[in-house]
C-alpha cells in the first residue's frame, strides 16, 4: 500500500519532535506525554497506560474476527549525540541512537492512518508503546501485564532500523533471527604476596587467564558447530602493583546464542570450569549470572503473509547476534520482526546503532508505514 504524502511529513515532524527528548528506560515522562498527547487526538476505541511510562490504544476493526498488536519502543539512550546533527538532542547525555524515535514515528503515523480508515479496516489493531527495551526489558512487564492478556492478540508485528541494509530495503527470515541474550560477572579470588615470592600467593592473573582461555573453548569444542553461539569476555580488572601477586582479579562478558538450550548448557559448562580453576589454582570463583532477553524466533507463517503482502524491496538476512525484547511478546502469541533499512553512503547515513553520530534520513520511514499498512490492507 502506497501512502500519501502528508504521512510522510507528518512522520518528518514526529520524528524530529522525539528526537530531542530521549529519555532513559522507565523514566520516559515527556516521551509518554506526547505519545499520550497524540493518541488521545485520534479518539481511539481504548487508551490505556502500561509498565508506568508506555501506552496500548485499541482501534476497533469493522468485522473484528483478529488482533493484530503493533509494537514501537520508546527509550532513549545515555550517549551524548555529534555535535554536527542538525536536530540535536535536548537532553544533554541523552540521545535516540537507536532509532527508538523512528519506530515511534511509525506508529503514531500508523495511529493516524487508522483513525482515518476506520471505515476499511476489518480487523481489531492494538498499538503498544513499550518503555525500557535497551534495558531492563519493558517488553516482560507489557507482555504480562493482565491489559495485554485481556486485549486477546493473535499476531504481534515490530521493527527495527538498520544501517547495516540499504535504506527503504526491509530484512527478515523465518526462525531465529536475534539472539538470546546474558551477561556474566566473574570475581576470582586469590591471596596477593610479593612479586620476588610467587609461591607465598595465589595469583588471581595466572587463574583468570586459565579460566578465560578454558572458556574460550566452550563454543569450539563442546557446542555443535550447527548451533552459533558467542561468549566474550570485554572488560578485566584487578592487581595492585607492578610487582605484586595479583589477590583478586574481575571479568565481565555477554553470552549470545539462538537457542535457549545452548545457553543453559554455556552456563553449566562456564560453571564446570570455575570449578576446575579454583581445584587446580587454589583460588576462589563467583560467577554471577544475569538471563536477559530470549531469542527472537519469527514465525513462518508471518513471513509469509508479509512477503505476499508487502509491495517494498523484501530480502533475505541472516541471524543477527544483537538482542531485542520483542521476544517476550513472541512467547505469548505468534510475531514478527523486520529490520528496516537506513544506509545511505551519498547521504553519510552509514553509522551503527548506539553510535553518537547514528542518524538517518525520515523520508524511510514511510516505508515502515507502508509494511505496516500493508498487513490490515
Amino acid at each position: 500500500m502506497k501512502i500519501e504524502k502528508e504521512y510522510g511529513e507528518l512522520l518528518f515532524d514526529i520524528r524530529r519532535e522525539l528526537h530531542k527528548i530521549p529519555e532513559i528506560g522507565f523514566k520516559e515522562f515527556k516521551t509518554s506525554k506526547y505519545i499520550e498527547s497524540f493518541l488521545r487526538k485520534l479518539s481511539p476505541d481504548r487508551i490505556q497506560e502500561v509498565a508506568g511510562t508506555g501506552w496500548i490504544a485499541f482501534f476497533k476493526g469493522l468485522e473484528g474476527k483478529r488482533t493484530l498488536a503493533f509494537r514501537s519502543d520508546m527509550d532513549g539512550l545515555p550517549v551524548e549525540e555529534c555535535e554536527k546533527h542538525e536536530n540535536r538532542s535536548d537532553h544533554q547525555g541523552m540521545m535516540h541512537a537507536c532509532g527508538h524515535d523512528g519506530h515511534m514515528s511509525i506508529l503514531l503515523a500508523f495511529a493516524q492512518f487508522l483513525s482515518e480508515n476506520r471505515e476499511k479496516i476489518k480487523d481489531n489493531v492494538v498499538l503498544v508503546f513499550q518503555p525500557a527495551e535497551e534495558g531492563p526489558g519493558g517488553a516482560e512487564e507489557v507482555a504480562g501485564s493482565k491489559l495485554f492478556e485481556d486485549l486477546n492478540i493473535d499476531e504481534i508485528f515490530g521493527l527495527h532500523l538498520f544501517p547495516l541494509l540499504e535504506e527503504g530495503k526491509i530484512a527478515l527470515k523465518d526462525g531465529p533471527v536475534m539472539a538470546q541474550s546474558g551477561e556474566i560477572d566473574v570475581s576470582i579470588i586469590g591471596r596477593s604476596s610479593h612479586g620476588a615470592q610467587p609461591q607465598e600467593g595465589i595469583d588471581a592473573i595466572v587463574a583468570a587467564a586459565a579460566f578465560i582461555t578454558e572458556v574460550q573453548k566452550i563454543v569450539s569444542r563442546f557446542i555443535k558447530p550447527l548451533e552459533p553461539a558467542v561468549i566474550t569476555f570485554g572488560k578485566t580488572w584487578g592487581g595492585e602493583a607492578r610487582n605484586i601477586v595479583s589477590g583478586e582479579m574481575f571479568l565481565e562478558g555477554t553470552i549470545r546464542t539462538f537457542s535457549e538450550d545452548v545457553y543453559m548448557s554455556i552456563k553449566k559448562r562456564i560453571r564446570d570450569i570455575a570449578d576446575g580453576i579454583e581445584i587446580v589454582y587454589g583460588c576462589r570463583i563467583e560467577t554471577v549470572f544475569r538471563d536477559m532477553y530470549p531469542p527472537v524466533i519469527n514465525d513462518k507463517r508471518l513471513v509469509e503473509r508479509f512477503g505476499k503482502a508487502y509491495e517494498g524491496e523484501v530480502v533475505d538476512i541472516e541471524p543477527q547476534m544483537l538482542a531485542e525484547d520483542f521476544s517476550y511478546y513472541q512467547k505469548k502469541v505468534p510475531g514478527l520482526f523486520v529490520f528496516l533499512g537506513s544506509k545511505n553512503e551519498e547521504k553519510g547515513f552509514t553509522n551503527p546503532l548506539h553510535s553518537p553520530n547514528f542518524n538517518f534520513d525520515e523520508a524511510v520511514l514511510v516505508k515502515g508505514l507502508e509494511a505496516y499498512a500493508s498487513l490490515i490492507d
